[in-house]
């Protein structure tokens, strides 16, 4: 199967994504491929991988987040594979309102199991959709910021870009 492949300049540096017919399967703030295809679910990984000057709703998604509408990214179709937990999880994080970033252990809850912090934390770390999946906005109890796999300066500045 394969693969378009976008890098998008940004304020946060390059974005790329890579999509199969406008549905995203990893995206994050690099220009080497190598460091996407690592979070892709096997089953999910392209044959080969094909460079494209735009990718339509999806680039416009990009767009739109950095002139100030992250409300699009969330329209944009992905496609991860996990098991249930993990996958309801990346589904919750779509619902995280723009500036309201939730703890931790809120997330845990909004995924429907209190009890299972580590497991929400293991949502984000192996969430391959950086921006369409909004990792970015969990963070720790006391307030800091947490982990991010594309480093605290792009966490803060996509929440900082968020802030009502």
């Amino acid at each position: 199967m394969k693969a378009q492949l976008l890098t998008m300049s940004t304020p946060d540096g390059p974005f790329t994504i890579l999509a199969r017919d406008g549905v995203v399967l990893a995206s994050g703030w690099t220009a080497e491929v190598t460091k996407l295809t690592g979070q892709i679910h096997p089953a999910l990984l392209p044959s080969s991988v094909e460079a494209v000057s735009g990718l339509g709703a999806v680039s416009l998604a990009v767009e739109a987040f950095y002139d100030g509408d992250p409300g699009p990214a969330m329209d944009v179709p992905v496609r991860q594979q996990s098991g249930p937990f993990r996958a309801h999880a990346w589904d919750v994080l779509r619902l995280v309102k723009p500036g309201f970033p939730v703890t931790y252990t809120e997330y845990a809850a909004l995924a429907g199991n209190p009890k299972a912090i580590r497991a929400a934390a293991s949502a984000c770390a192996f969430n391959a959709a950086a921006l369409f999946v909004p990792c970015h906005r969990v963070i720790r109890t006391d307030g800091s910021l947490g982990g991010f796999r594309w480093g605290l300066r792009v966490k803060e500045s996509l929440l900082a870009r968020e802030k009502i």
